[in-house]
């Protein structure tokens, strides 16, 4: 089993968006082909609805089994269930809508008019998570987990020199003051995100360009939390030219 760390730069976003979308395309039906059933965790944002959009869009998306496809998210904004601004609504918006994926497998987190707290909202989640575990592992091994970066380097909702990125001890945390809005939040740990098969980084802009820099120079996970996570056997980073700016050359992939 290798792990390889790979920067594929795109000239822009929406070719970035494209090339992801095709090559997720490409990825899940040669998942498929090998095992039953596949766990795909994803992130919100632009880019990430951008990429979303871009597959549901594609004709080779019929290709694709769904029913045999899990969704889960990375991280949750803490808001009514069908706020514009929550990830999985976002998803629904550009994916979920324009395919014919059934509801059992769309695993969101509760939105914060489900009648129970920020915390029972974890712990729920957590119970989710491991419906779908198996042996001593309490959660699905996402077979490709997308992850956005933030300008800070924060991955899901884990953020620079806060706890959530050294907590071990669970799979899904309740982020409380978090320093981007809205200030709760729910997220999975490092642990569960590290235990990925792959991970697909998608970033664009040139915001993005000194976090990614800093992470793939070994900057702490503390200082850049993107820096603590990759995939078991794979680690891609999807980004655009602006956001490529302080990538080293030896870590960009040939012909990109």
């Amino acid at each position: 089993m290798t792990n390889e760390r790979r920067v594929l730069v795109h000239p822009e976003k929406a070719a970035l968006a494209s090339a992801v979308a095709a090559r997720f395309i490409t990825k899940l039906l040669d998942i498929l082909d090998g095992q039953e059933v596949a766990h795909i965790a994803l992130t919100g944002g632009s880019m990430g609805a951008a990429v979303l959009g871009e597959v549901a869009g594609s004709s080779a998306q019929a290709s694709i089994d769904w029913s045999r496809v899990h969704f889960w998210w990375g991280d949750e904004r803490w808001l009514p269930e069908g706020d514009a601004e929550r990830n999985d609504q976002q998803a629904r918006d550009a994916f979920f809508a324009r395919l014919p994926i059934a509801e059992e497998n769309i695993h969101p987190f509760a939105g914060s008019d489900a009648g129970i707290g920020l915390d029972e909202a974890a712990a729920a989640y957590t119970s989710e998570l491991a419906r779908f575990g198996t042996g001593d592992v309490e959660h699905p091994v996402f077979d490709i987990t997308f992850l956005g970066v933030g300008p800070d380097g924060h991955i899901a909702s884990l953020f620079p020199h806060r706890p959530g990125i050294e907590v071990e001890d669970r799979t899904v945390i309740a982020v409380r003051n978090s320093p981007k809005p809205p200030p709760e939040r729910l997220s999975l740990t490092r642990p569960v995100l590290n235990a990925s098969e792959r991970v697909w980084f998608v970033l664009a802009g040139a915001d993005k360009a000194s976090a990614l820099g800093l992470a793939l120079a070994g900057a702490s996970r503390d200082e850049v939390p993107v820096a603590g996570i990759k995939g078991r056997r794979r680690t891609v980073f999807f980004v655009d030219a602006a956001a490529a700016a302080e990538v080293p050359e030896a870590l960009i992939a040939p012909g990109y």
